[in-house]
């Protein structure tokens, strides 16, 4: 079988930053679907969709009852999210921006001979595709086998070897631990990358600081994406 290259992006802070719009779209939906205003917004760095939203209720005064009356919400949140969010489709560039170096060394990774790329992301699989394409990201990237934890209920770790099965599958190529390189801007994704098997390649271009990316191992920490020769080398070093 032949050996491919697998690298997986986050998205959100990593790629671009549309925390503004995305804020008021979860305000509008979380509104619409429990009868009460958002007055707390929980923290959203490094966390999947469905932790924000439990975390969410908690904050604002939604019951979390035992009987999962919690969790028969999340569905219908997350099409409502989605909906107001594409609302805003035009917000997205208009209020947001990408992170500095990003669109270059996504159309440098996608050069190089032998290499998949798709993402890796906390979103759901309908609001990661709305930003991305909302940048020209999405030409880049194979998103049909990419991982998307607001829409799977699994961990992201579980993800990343998930997106290596459905890569191998339809490739008919060999993603091997050693080929697949996760790119992200959190300590949790670089122990998404450790846990699922991947090379982690941590950007300072979120909240935490390069001290605290290396200190969580990050097997590369860069200050952001604007010079990607040193991710370039790490993606072709021999296996």
């Amino acid at each position: 079988m032949i050996h491919r290259r697998l690298v997986l992006w986050n998205v959100d802070l990593t790629l671009l930053d549309v925390a503004r719009v995305t804020r008021a779209a979860y305000a509008e939906a979380f509104a619409a679907l429990t009868g009460r205003p958002l007055v707390q917004l929980p923290q959203m760095v490094g966390k999947t969709e469905p932790e924000i939203f439990f975390d969410a209720l908690g904050r604002n005064g939604v019951s979390l009852r035992a009987d999962g009356e919690s969790e028969q919400l999340l569905a219908p949140f997350g099409a409502e999210f989605a909906t107001r969010l594409a609302a805003r489709k035009a917000d997205l560039t208009a209020q947001g921006h990408l992170m500095p170096g990003a669109a270059a060394a996504v159309e440098a990774v996608a050069a190089l001979p032998g290499v998949v790329q798709s993402v890796l992301t906390g979103g759901s699989r309908p609001n990661a595709a709305l930003k991305l394409r909302a940048f020209g990201l999405d030409r880049y990237l194979d998103l049909t086998v990419g991982g998307f934890a607001g829409s799977e209920p699994y961990p992201m770790g579980a993800l990343l070897r998930a997106i290596r099965f459905k890569a191998e599958e339809k490739y008919q190529a060999s993603f091997t631990e050693k080929l697949t390189v996760y790119i992200g801007d959190s300590p949790r994704d670089v122990e998404a990358a450790k846990t699922g098997g991947a090379t982690s390649v941590a950007v300072a271009s979120g909240r935490a600081s390069t001290v605290e990316l290396r200190d969580v191992g990050a097997d590369l920490v860069l200050s952001d994406l604007t010079n990607p020769a040193d991710l370039i080398t790490l993606i072709t070093a021999p296996a």
